[in-house]
């Protein structure tokens, strides 16, 4: 009964440590991520906006979100540095969301592209109920 309150504390401040050491490396690693941005990066924020970083000071960057549309942010609110992979895995996704086809649905592989309705089919698709 004696070893109990001590053993009882050990086995609640141990995992409370390890927890706050993965917490600290985690937020350095973001740190030294945010600090070493540079010009040309393809960033996301922490709201979710994907941007190129088109100029940078100490505790702001501008990011390019749209062609000629230029918006200053917090270096923090950056969540993560995309890289060349992950920017064209999200525009192959987008280019078939928008075709309205899957990638495997496609018989040939042939790539289909997207057919524009006119306005009158979509008023006629909008006001349809």
């Amino acid at each position: 009964m004696e070893l109990l309150f001590p053993l009882l504390l050990v086995a609640l401040l141990v995992p409370m440590f390890l927890g706050v050491r993965r917490q600290k490396r985690e937020a350095e690693k973001v740190s030294s991520m945010q600090e070493s941005l540079k010009i040309g990066d393809s960033v996301t924020t922490t709201s979710g906006l994907y941007g190129t970083v088109v100029d940078l000071d100490d505790e702001t960057i501008d990011l390019e979100i749209a062609e000629d549309v230029v918006t200053t942010w917090l270096r923090a609110a950056v969540r993560d540095v995309r890289t060349a992979e992950t920017t064209d895995e999200t525009g192959d996704a987008a280019d078939s969301e928008k075709s309205g086809t899957d990638e495997s649905a496609t018989d040939d592989g042939d790539e289909t592209s997207a057919v524009e309705e006119s306005t009158t089919q979509t008023e006629t698709r909008l006001t349809k109920d």
